[in-house]
């Protein structure tokens, strides 16, 4: 091994070991028999029984998952419709509206809803405000997976379908649909991993009531952080991971996919 690959590879572990090791810690500990994180003591898995004896908990982790369930929903149709649109048709503001929410500061999209949900809409802030927020900086996310998947599809298919004598609608629902399928699946998942745990937009548009996972864990760590918190936020970890590997397997399986059908 070359001088120069090894410094290459000496960098690249610790910028690994950066990013990781507080994601370690905070696992590590989820398991230590102590109220206080500074030593370890012993392993034990009362926080986790706690943290599903927690009915508050409980709540604020079903409210999210409703959250997220609906966000990536309707993002998910939305964001296809979007994608097919940018895809099809040549106005170049089209993919500056879509795609703007994706690089906008979160800061900035939270209180500019904000505002709209109470001055423009008069909307009572709840479940239903954190829904359309979420949808909102979602459907950016989504339509960039549809549109890169349709940039690598054959047009040759679409024609063949139409001198078939299919319709439009034909076209979409027994070629483009099958094809894009994979893609949905991954923007669907995307857009759940990041509504689930979406904490800046949530804080905005929440309002006071039904609590949510994210403000809920925020409100315990404003205490200490405790081997509960500890648990709930592993559970979280392993649950984005899933996302994340599952949405990127789909993503694989269609490149594939689509290199077989071109061929």
């Amino acid at each position: 091994m070359k001088r120069g690959d090894i410094w290459l590879w000496l960098a690249a572990a610790l910028v690994f070991a950066f990013l990781y090791i507080p994601l370690v810690i905070v696992v590590v500990y989820s398991f230590n028999d102590s109220r206080l994180n500074a030593e370890w003591v012993g392993f034990t898995l009362s926080w986790y029984k706690a943290l599903f004896n927690n009915s508050e908990m409980l709540t604020a982790a079903g409210n999210s998952l409703i959250i997220a369930l609906s966000a990536s929903f309707s993002a998910t149709v939305l964001g296809t419709m979007a994608g097919l649109a940018i895809h099809r048709y040549n106005f170049k503001v089209l993919p500056v509206l879509v795609f703007t929410p994706v690089a906008m500061p979160e800061i900035l999209l939270g209180v500019a809803l904000l505002l709209f949900f109470l001055q423009v809409l008069n909307l009572t802030l709840g479940m239903v405000s954190i829904i359309i927020a979420h949808t909102t900086f979602c459907i950016g996310f989504v339509a960039i997976i549809v549109r890169a998947r349709l940039q690598d599809m054959d047009e040759s298919l679409f024609e063949a379908a139409r001198d078939l004598g299919a319709s439009s609608w034909q076209t979409f629902r027994l070629v483009t649909l099958p094809l894009i399928a994979p893609a949905l699946a991954a923007g669907a998942l995307m857009s759940f991993t990041l509504s689930i745990d979406d904490f800046v937009i949530t804080f905005f548009t929440k309002g006071v009531g039904e609590p949510i996972l994210p403000i809920q864990i925020y409100t315990m760590i404003k205490v200490a952080v405790t081997p509960e918190v500890n648990a709930i936020s592993t559970l979280l970890m392993l649950l984005t991971l899933v996302m994340i590997i599952i949405a990127a397997r789909l993503d694989s399986r269609a490149s594939s996919s689509e290199m077989k059908t071109s061929r």
